[in-house]
């Protein structure tokens, strides 16, 4: 790899030092590399470096996934499932860049569609999951489930996730959902807090289209929702109204430099808890 961009969180990197660090290093090193502010990132860069934690990397891989632009997360806050590296091994890990010592994990991502009345009227990617989920703390909401345009189930539920296997550790894990290997390619539909004890996670192929329909309140008036994309973008939903979730077209590409299995991140985060 030969020209680098930078994607930093501020809040955990104050005033850029290390940022600035890294890339005196790279660019000593004969290499090219460009922080975040100082240019445009475009499809001639090698790996886009994320200094922050999951979180962060969520973000960048939403924001450069048309790009198709492999990333590297460098994980300045508490481990984390998908920030490969640590302060630490920063330096030798750009050593190995720099020689072409790595590998690529492609990751499955997610396109949502939102309907209102029929229409389309918004449509966005996410990484780790899409959350359908009630607006305001006192209310649930009933929920019509479909796959593949087949009637699947019906329950009230503060919220249902859908996830990728790279989301299962995320909000899904929380809610009470499996883990999953992050190669995986499939769809983990989980609810949240359901008012109906036999209701449980459920997983469904690639190739499924599931769809969920704000389903009808106790009063005349409209129930309201809203779906969040990886956390970040939050679009309101109410009665009627429907979202339709599927493979993307586009993945994430994510560099692998230690060959640590998911398994070894899976014991470490978990003997850190």
């Amino acid at each position: 790899m030969d020209k680098f961009y930078i994607i930093t969180n501020t809040d955990k990197d104050k005033g850029g030092v290390l940022t600035k660090q890294i890339a005196a290093y790279i660019r000593r090193n004969g290499k090219t590399c460009i922080i975040q502010g100082e240019g445009e990132i475009t499809n001639e860069v090698d790996c886009v470096l994320v200094l922050g934690g999951d979180g962060t990397l969520l973000r960048a891989a939403r924001d450069v996934v048309h790009l198709e632009v492999p990333l590297l997360g460098i994980n300045l806050g508490t481990l984390g499932y998908m920030a490969e590296i640590d302060q630490n091994s920063i330096y030798p890990a750009m050593d190995k860049l720099m020689v072409d010592q790595y590998s690529i994990e492609r990751r499955m991502m997610l396109m949502g569609t939102v309907y209102h009345g029929g229409e389309e009227i918004y449509s966005d990617i996410a990484l780790n999951d899409i959350v359908i989920s009630r607006e305001g703390p006192l209310r649930v909401v009933r929920f019509k489930n479909f796959v593949n345009e087949e009637f699947l189930n019906q329950y009230q539920a503060d919220g249902i996730i859908i996830s990728t296997a790279t989301g299962s550790t995320g909000y899904s894990l929380s809610a009470g959902g499996p883990i999953v290997s992050p190669e995986a390619s499939l769809m983990l539909m989980t609810p949240l807090a359901p008012h109906t004890i036999n209701t449980r996670s459920i997983i469904f192929p690639d190739t499924d289209r599931i769809t969920v329909e704000i389903g009808k309140g106790r009063t005349e008036n409209p129930d309201v929702a809203r779906v969040t994309f990886d956390g970040a973008d939050t679009v309101p939903m109410e009665t009627g109204d429907r979202i339709a979730i599927e493979k993307a077209k586009q993945d994430t590409r994510i560099v692998k430099i230690n060959n640590i299995s998911f398994l070894e991140v899976l014991r470490n985060k978990m003997s850190n808890n």
